[in-house]
């Protein structure tokens, strides 16, 4: 159960993404494309500052890595939707990349909850990358049009974030957060001692 009076102001940035859900997905059924691609980012931008604040502030927390990844899936999902909504030619003719890309995020997604019983959050560099870039395909999609060079490197690097995600959840017997990739993974002393 979630206890607001427990929440710190970066908890708040996490969350404002995923109480902005609704209220974006009101702005496709009223088929404005201006407003929703606006607070669009306004929520991709908490993403920026809750990570931030958390650092600076130092109170990050595993439930706020947690709250932090699912603000981000729930916030890229509507993004997404948003595509479908106001790009739907340009979605049905890249169809088959997008699912392509897909599968793999879906599958890491069903490992996470079947070893953990909830989502990774991880937070590598890779992932912070992959995360900008696909921010910046979906509002230059909405704001203008879709870029085919920003779309397959945002596909490229999701792939990537992907792999590595999955990795690492082999390497780490129990849910871990802030890993910043593969390489720092090796080093943690956390990972040694779990495995023992």
């Amino acid at each position: 159960m979630i206890t607001f009076k427990n929440f710190n102001i970066a908890d708040w940035f996490s969350f404002y993404r995923v109480i902005a859900a609704p209220f974006l997905v009101l702005l496709l059924f009223t088929d404005n494309r201006f407003l929703f691609a606006c607070f669009l980012l306004i929520s991709y931008l908490t993403d920026a500052i809750d990570g931030y604040l958390a650092r600076k502030l130092k109170i990050t927390s595993p439930r706020g890595s947690q709250l932090d990844s699912f603000g981000d899936q729930v916030t890229l999902l509507i993004g997404l939707i948003g595509l479908f909504v106001f790009e739907d030619v340009f979605i049905k003719s890249n169809l088959v990349i997008i699912i392509i890309a897909f599968i793999p995020y879906i599958i890491q997604m069903l490992i996470a909850y079947y070893k953990y019983g909830k989502a990774t959050a991880f937070h590598t560099y890779l992932a912070k990358i992959s995360a900008i870039i696909q921010s910046a395909f979906i509002l230059s999609s909405l704001f203008f049009s879709p870029e085919y060079a920003l779309f397959y490197i945002m596909i490229g690097f999701g792939l990537l974030e992907t792999i590595e995600e999955i990795i690492l959840i082999f390497m780490y017997p129990n849910w871990a957060s802030d890993i910043k990739g593969i390489y720092w993974a090796l080093k943690d002393k956390r990972r040694l001692k779990n495995k023992k």
